[in-house]
């Protein structure tokens, strides 16, 4: 089992830059595959990026490739989410969240069995 926290979030002008941790607690945060969700009022949660359980692997959905930058540091028990170039449409709470790894593509955004508490990320125009 795992439990995570997820910080970072806060208001920023388009364009700005921020940057969210998720802190995992245990001694297996290495062996799960790692994902940023993210949730707009009204609409449904979505996968925004995952990486491996070794970090080898990432997988950016379309709307923010090119902008955003997900890692890992297993040593630390920590993933990161690097957003830059923010637009007002990346306004969400992000989740992160983990899962054993399946053998499923990392785009597959089911099967997540942990989650952080979400935080706020609000891009003003």
């Amino acid at each position: 089992q795992v439990q995570l926290v997820d910080t970072g979030g806060g208001l920023v002008q388009a364009g700005g830059s921020l940057r969210l941790s998720c802190a995992a607690s245990g001694r297996t945060f290495s062996r799960y595959t790692m994902g940023w969700f993210r949730q707009a009022p009204g609409k449904e949660r979505d996968l925004v990026a995952a990486i491996s359980d070794d970090g080898g692997t990432i997988y950016y959905a379309d709307s923010v490739k090119g902008r955003f930058t997900i890692s890992r540091d297993n040593a630390k028990n920590t993933m990161y989410l690097q957003m830059n170039s923010l637009k007002p449409d990346d306004t969400a709470v992000y989740y992160c969240a983990a899962r054993v790894p399946s053998g499923r593509s990392l785009s597959y955004g089911r099967g997540y069995d942990y989650w952080g508490q979400g935080t706020q990320v609000t891009v003003s125009s």
